[in-house]
């Protein structure tokens, strides 16, 4: 059975003003950067769950593929149609949904922190920092199973109240600040019984301290993003968690410069491909559009290679199936190579430290 090259793209009228165009955009200019012919493109939208079941059943013809939707109640929806041999790309972020026709795009944590727990050097020990929200919890849940297939360890981990209302006791809890500030003081009150040189310069030396640097983990990470992470991060190192002794490291969520100038984040590491690979695309995006592109908008132009190779293959529904369940393969994308496994897209990423303003490759 021949795919349908006619694909429907699924957008909610909610989104219309901002991602829904910048996807038709970026579609746009990625058709005519990677020469996708005699492929045609059609733009639904919808209101309700009714209206997008009314556009998928208007054309699903066997071999059609779509493009969306983009929100995860209404991917739910589309996988109703599952038994049609019809293929959706959805760039919902519950991997739960994956299965069946549903292949999802998005940046998963998952993959992330894979990748980031198997770089660091071996016994690691890791805290875990996180706010009491999806994200916080999706990240929380999926570190015990990234550290057993890594050489790390972890330790020690806390959480916090998304208002933030609770970080200050939670970064304290983990690093142990009480503790390790009654560990100095009885340090001094020792050393002030003593009366020697040797004792007196260690004295000189602790008072530049507030706490001991026995921290019982070596890196810490940080499972925050947006304002609120530039909020939490400077509170570390006044609590005495030094990122000269622990290593900061988060997942792809800090991979903005807004976060690159924060001096608490010097240093910090994460998973990611460097902006220097997707420059061209951004500058050429911005020159057309006069927008600035969003950072998921990568992921519309990456599947247009991907649906580029798979009609010039001129390839069938079950060759496609077998394509895109064959993880061995890897498509060369703006935000490193990828693949699909389990039906959602993986990435092979660098890892990436934080330096003055910018994010450079170390691995």
């Amino acid at each position: 059975m021949p795919l349908i090259k006619e694909i429907t793209l699924l957008l909610h009228t909610k989104n219309k003003e901002n991602i829904s165009n910048q996807f038709i955009n970026i579609l746009e200019l990625a058709i005519y950067n990677k020469n996708l012919e005699n492929i045609f493109f059609e733009i639904k939208y919808f209101d309700t769950e009714n209206e997008l079941k009314k556009i998928i059943t208007s054309s699903k013809e066997k071999g059609k593929i779509f493009i969306g939707p983009i929100e995860t109640g209404f991917t739910g929806v589309a996988k109703e149609f599952c038994n049609n041999q019809i293929i959706f790309f959805s760039f919902s972020s519950d991997t739960t949904l994956a299965g069946e026709c549903i292949f999802l795009l998005n940046f998963f944590p998952k993959n992330e922190l894979e990748q980031l727990l198997n770089a660091l050097p071996a016994e690691s020990r890791i805290a875990v920092l996180y706010p009491e929200n999806s994200y916080g919890y999706m990240v929380n849940a999926l570190i015990d199973d990234a550290v057993n297939q890594s050489d790390s360890v972890l330790v020690n981990r806390a959480s916090y109240k998304n208002d933030l209302s609770n970080v200050r006791d939670s970064i304290k809890e983990l690093g142990k600040y009480e503790l390790r500030k009654y560990e100095l003081n009885r340090q001094k009150q020792l050393l002030l019984i003593k009366d020697d040189d040797q004792s007196r310069k260690r004295l000189k030396k602790l008072e530049k301290f507030k706490t001991t640097s026995d921290y019982d983990f070596t890196h810490i990470l940080i499972a925050d993003y947006g304002l609120n992470l530039l909020q939490v991060a400077p509170l570390l190192p006044y609590y005495d968690i030094d990122p000269n002794v622990v290593q900061f490291i988060a997942t792809g969520v800090i991979d903005d410069e807004v976060f690159f100038l924060e001096p608490s984040l010097q240093g910090a590491i994460f998973p990611g491909i460097e902006k220097l690979q997707r420059i061209d695309l951004l500058n050429q995006y911005r020159d057309i559009y006069e927008e600035k592109l969003l950072r998921i908008s990568t992921l519309p132009y990456d599947l247009v290679g991907l649906l580029n190779y798979i009609y010039s293959e001129q390839l069938n529904y079950n060759q496609l199936l077998n394509l895109l369940n064959n993880s061995t393969l890897k498509f060369d994308g703006v935000d490193g190579e990828f693949y699909f496994k389990n039906n959602i897209i993986e990435r092979k990423l660098d890892i990436l430290k934080i330096s003055n303003g910018s994010a450079k490759k170390i691995n």
